[in-house]
């Protein structure tokens, strides 16, 4: 065997490291720890040896050396018919010089421009100091005696979420996700990149969706927060460090429950950065017509209201829901809480949608003190999210499923006296 230069062990050792940081090895090197424990309690630690050929039995050190190039290796043919089938034109982002944090790579597509989102830290979460932590993956919470966070989001169709980390007063996150930015269907999976122009009229907001398990596995909604990510546009390089205070939900939804640090970055940048006042005329402008349309609604529902009162006399006693308040205390028209959801290949019939919508968990949202029944329209991210919800979160997602499929599906409110 020949024998390898110091400088290639040291970039196979590299290699290797960056390898491990990206991908899931660590949590199948737990696994093989596990069961080893619990098939030989009395064996001890397990030895070096003993670790690898497990691996090796599981496949995991096969799948680390196809994914891994050493310099000017050749693919083997089975590695040449894996890479033909993967997506074209992905490079690998050294993250390590966007953001302050441990080397990862993330694959991209270069002609896309996509903005990656990284939570880093959390700060201020002070209903949550004396929460008994778990001693097992270090900032994460693997232990069923121990409450966890997680952070779902939302954007243009894209959803994410977080693996558990601990829930503390200052929780350890450390984790990131890559979003398209440009989606243009009549330019195909592969249009062109988004330009200035249009990264300034995409005003659809990151979703942000704080959930915590509990002990007995119970999930609870503690935040929900919209992000405006354009404020990155004008950040040097493209790239802004900030801090998102997070409010509570309900009744408490001017409470705060804590702070996370995130980083923005847009990949790959612009030319040249956009002008705050350019943005701020932007966000202006899209505040105005959207206040003018709440007002026109408004305008038009105490009309309606008016007329509808004076078709019969009944009508003063009979009950009609027109606004709905959302987990954030705002106001929306109902009607805006439902639209054709198209699940494609996952429900294939209606009645598989109904379904799956009753096996979501359902739980009456609840106020301090003893008060009428409060009702809360949550967003169907954030009811996702959580897993379970009341029953206007159930009838909204029926409904919207069912007009996906085609169907004149309508949402009936009940009151009981």
């Amino acid at each position: 065997m020949a024998s390898v230069a110091p400088d290639k062990i040291l970039e196979i050792k590299q290699l290797i490291s960056n390898h491990l940081s990206q991908s899931d090895i660590n949590n199948s090197i737990r696994d093989v720890l596990s069961d080893y424990a619990q098939h030989h309690p009395n064996a001890g630690p397990i030895s070096r040896d003993t670790l690898i050929r497990e691996l090796k039995n599981r496949g995991v050190v096969d799948s680390m050396m196809q994914n891994i190039q050493f310099g000017n290796q050749q693919p083997s043919p089975r590695q040449r018919q894996s890479l033909t089938t993967s997506k074209p034109t992905v490079n690998m982002v050294d993250t390590d010089k966007l953001v302050s944090v441990p080397l990862e790579q993330v694959n991209f597509d270069a002609n896309r421009r996509h903005l990656y989102l990284q939570f880093l830290s959390g700060k201020a979460f002070t209903d949550y100091l004396n929460e008994p932590q778990s001693e097992g993956y270090p900032g994460y919470s693997s232990s069923s005696l121990a409450s966890s966070f997680s952070i779902s989001i939302l954007f243009r169709n894209q959803r994410f979420r977080t693996r558990p980390f601990a829930c503390a007063g200052e929780p350890y996150i450390n984790q990131g996700f890559l979003l398209e930015l440009h989606k243009d269907k009549q330019q195909g999976e592969y249009g062109a990149m988004a330009d200035t122009q249009t990264l300034l009229s995409i005003c659809d907001r990151v979703h942000i969706v704080l959930t915590r398990k509990d002990t007995i596995g119970e999930t609870h909604l503690i935040s929900s927060h919209f992000l405006e990510w354009r404020q990155v546009l004008c950040a040097p390089v493209n790239k802004a460090n900030r801090i998102l205070e997070l409010n509570g939900i309900g009744a408490e939804n001017k409470l705060p429950v804590g702070v996370v640090n995130v980083c923005l970055q847009l990949i790959p940048p612009l030319n040249e950065s956009v002008s705050n006042d350019i943005l701020a005329a932007q966000l202006d402008l899209e505040h105005s017509k959207s206040t003018e349309r709440e007002r026109l609604f408004l305008i038009y529902a105490k009309q309606w209201w008016k007329e509808f009162l004076e078709i019969r006399e009944e009508h003063r006693t009979r009950l009609v829901k027109i606004f709905g308040q959302d987990e954030n205390g705002v106001n929306h028209p109902v009607f805006s809480f439902v639209q054709p959801l198209r699940s494609g290949r996952l429900l294939d019939t209606p009645r598989e949608a109904a379904r799956f919508v009753s096996l979501i968990g359902y739980d009456r949202h609840s106020v301090v003190g003893n008060t009428d029944r409060t009702e809360m329209w949550t967003q169907t991210h954030a009811f996702l999210a959580r897993n379970c919800g009341d029953c206007e979160n159930h009838a909204v997602l029926l409904c919207s499923l069912l007009l996906g499929f085609g169907l004149d599906a309508y949402v009936c409110k009940y009151f009981d006296f």
